[in-house]
């Protein structure tokens, strides 16, 4: 079973070797939700998501043999990426399996890193049946974009950093996809720090994981249509939906809007680029904050690796008011 030391030992081994992203934070976001708010800015981390983190940490984990014939790892783009970096940092040889509507931008960072990257169509394909029948045909090992220790483990270590840089933070909110960010950072903040929740958000239209949560076993979606890519999950894993089952505080869900606006704030007011699925944590503040709790907040930003056309879209769509009220406020000041 995941636990603190897992995180902690994870965070000794990526010391020096992940980028330390970070925390960043506005006056005008503190005064929109009442209660002060840092941004944890994993867009900045290496391959541009904090999928790095667990990616790296679990190829540290292999054997020379394990090395020697490569691993394999289905992905929605990011995890792909954080493979490929990893795999070409320590000579491991890499086959990321993504869906064939993944963002260009995504594709190609794997691709430009030397991984083998085999497409799949989401709509007809079972992706995990296709990593299993790669990693049977050549021997390669199974790296899960989230249902995975090590993986876990290295994506906690974002609680474990925002917790050292900004030590009085009493909710910590996280993108849910695979779970495994959030897995991680419950296991770590549930033990080293109880006095902190940790929620998950998940969109509207993707929330595989709230929806599993409140039956109390998983359950399977239709294929998401949600401008967040990096959460288009249909059923949450076995293994990190047991942790987040025990560990998260609460999970919430926002909208397509709520999104665009987000993204659209952290341009404006933090001067930074996110991707949809990194701001969705962040849509949380503006969209659910009465159920969201006491702060201060911290929010993980996860991911920047968005398309100068899509962020443009979603951006001009968020109508220019990413904040409710923020204008106003900042008037007033």
């Amino acid at each position: 079973m995941l636990s603190a030391s897992d995180v902690d030992a994870a965070a000794r081994r990526l010391d020096g070797a992940v980028v330390r992203t970070p925390v960043v934070s506005s006056p005008a976001l503190t005064r929109e939700v009442g209660v002060p708010v840092v941004c944890k800015t994993e867009n900045l981390q290496h391959t541009g998501a904090f999928k790095y983190r667990g990616a790296l940490h679990a190829l540290l984990g292999l054997s020379d043999t394990q090395r020697k014939r490569g691993v394999v790892g289905a992905s929605s783009g990011n995890h792909g990426g954080a493979l490929a970096l990893a795999g070409h940092e320590l000579g491991v040889p890499v086959t990321v399996v993504l869906p064939s509507d993944v963002p260009a931008v995504k594709a190609d960072r794997a691709r430009v890193l030397g991984a083998q990257v085999v497409s799949y169509d989401r709509h007809t394909q079972d992706r995990d049946a296709l990593v299993a029948e790669l990693a049977a045909e050549h021997g390669y090992t199974i790296v899960p974009s989230a249902d995975h220790p090590a993986v876990m483990a290295g994506a906690g270590t974002v609680a474990v950093e925002l917790l050292s840089q900004v030590p009085d933070v009493r909710t910590v909110l996280v993108p849910v996809g695979g779970g495994g960010l959030a897995a991680g950072c419950a296991t770590w903040l549930a033990e080293a720090a109880p006095h902190v929740r940790g929620i998950g958000v998940e969109p509207e239209d993707a929330a595989d994981t709230a929806a599993s949560l409140l039956v109390g076993e998983r359950v399977r979606i239709d294929v998401p249509t949600t401008c967040a890519d990096g959460l288009r999950h249909t059923t949450p894993p076995p293994g990190s939906f047991e942790v987040n089952q025990r560990l998260l505080a609460g999970i919430v869900t926002v909208s397509e809007a709520d999104i665009a606006t987000a993204m659209s704030w952290c341009f404006e007011h933090l001067r930074l680029v996110v991707e949809p699925s990194g701001a969705t944590a962040l849509a949380a503040l503006s969209a659910r904050w009465g159920e969201i709790g006491e702060g201060p907040v911290g929010v993980v930003l996860s991911g920047g690796n968005v398309s100068r056309e899509t962020f443009v879209r979603l951006v001009g769509e968020s109508g220019g008011n990413p904040v409710r009220g923020l204008r106003e406020h900042e008037h007033a000041a």
